[in-house]
This record gives C-alpha cells, sequence and structure tokens, in this order.
C-alpha cells in the first residue's frame, strides 16, 4: 500500500508542473510601471523568465526528494518551510512571464523528474550530505539569478525586483542549511552540478 505522504507529494508534483501556483507573499514590485514595450526586449525577458521558473520546478522537486528521504522531522520541516517560499517563487516568475505574453518551459516534466532523483539521492547519503547538496544548489542559484540581474534592461524594474528578492531568499536558504550542519560537496561534486545547471539553462532559455 502506497503510504499517504507519497500521495501528498504526488499530488504536490502535478501541481508544480501542470497548475497555477498561488503565492502568499505579495509579488515584489508588484506596483512598479511597465516599462518593457518592445516586443523583442519582452520576449528576451521572458525567455530569462522561463529559465527562472524552470530553476524553481527543479527547487520543487529537490526539496520534495530530500524530504521524502531523510528520517529526520525537524529537516523535514525546515526543508518544507524553504520550499514554501520556493513556490512563492515559482508563482512569481509564472505570473510574469504570462505579464510579457511568454510561455513555461516544454520540458518543465523532464526537469521536475530529474531534480526529484537528485533529491532522492542527496537525501539517502545522509542528511549532512542532503544539506550539503541543498546549500551548494542555493548557491549556485544566487549566482544564476546575480547573472539574469545584470541581463535584464536596465529600466525593467518589475523583473528585477522578483529577481531581487529570490536572491534574498535562495540566499537565505543556504544560511539554513549551513547552520543545519550542511557538509561542504566535494569540487568535482560542485562542478558536475554546475555542468548540469547550464544544460538546463540553456535548453529552458529555448524550450
Amino acid at each position: 500500500m502506497i503510504p499517504d505522504r507519497w500521495i501528498v507529494e504526488f499530488d504536490k508534483g502535478l501541481r508544480t508542473v501542470f497548475a497555477m501556483t498561488p503565492a502568499v507573499r505579495p509579488v515584489p514590485g508588484d506596483s512598479l510601471p511597465e516599462s518593457l514595450g518592445d516586443s523583442r526586449e519582452r520576449a528576451r525577458v521572458a525567455a530569462l523568465m522561463r529559465v527562472n521558473h524552470a530553476g524553481e520546478v527543479c527547487a520543487q522537486a529537490l526539496y520534495q526528494g530530500q524530504a521524502l528521504a531523510t528520517r529526520d522531522a525537524g529537516l523535514r520541516q525546515a526543508l518544507a518551510g524553504a520550499a514554501d517560499e520556493e513556490t512563492e517563487h515559482l508563482a512569481w516568475t509564472a505570473r510574469r512571464i504570462d505579464e510579457l505574453g511568454g510561455r513555461k518551459s516544454l520540458l518543465n516534466p523532464l526537469w521536475y523528474c530529474g531534480a526529484l532523483s537528485m533529491g532522492l539521492l542527496a537525501g539517502k547519503l545522509g542528511d549532512d550530505w542532503n544539506l550539503g547538496f541543498l546549500a551548494e544548489t542555493e548557491r549556485q542559484v544566487g549566482a544564476h539569478l546575480e547573472n539574469h540581474l545584470a541581463r535584464l534592461p536596465v529600466g525593467d524594474t518589475r523583473t528585477r525586483a522578483i529577481l531581487q528578492q529570490m536572491k534574498l531568499d535562495e540566499t537565505a536558504h543556504a544560511d539554513l542549511a549551513e547552520r543545519l550542519g550542511a557538509r561542504k560537496l566535494p569540487a568535482v561534486v560542485r562542478g558536475a552540478m554546475r555542468a548540469a545547471s547550464r544544460v538546463m539553462t540553456r535548453t529552458a532559455y529555448y524550450l
């Protein structure tokens, strides 16, 4: 018999990939005026936000996999709290994509399944490695967001506000993982993670 917890997580996965996610916190920059009028600029920023949305799909799957794998109730609760903030990122990026007339990645189901598998594997290695994987992921996401902030049109304050708040949250999640006992990953693992991230981001930009 399938445990109720797995059924709940399966439902979360379907909602992450296929449903519109609600946000609790206000959307950053929601009161700022829209500055993007040029269709090429709108398309380019929409593609950047599609990458960020795909990254948030991966984050949801990663947190779910890690939470399912750990036996530590306190760690599971901490992961759930961070995942709630990542859910808001999912909602914010989806809304901005819609505002710009763009679309989400066609490969979101693939990104989700891959990240869920990585989360489950990290969790099985032990909580210290689980947290280490989480901390490194969040650090790399923060660097990725910094790159996107530099690529935005100067006047696009609406998108910039979203990415800046996301970066603050990702940094907080990495700090939390380190406080909970994250083990630093070997350089070869960190490099492999960066390589996998590059493949995802470059593909999601177009697909």
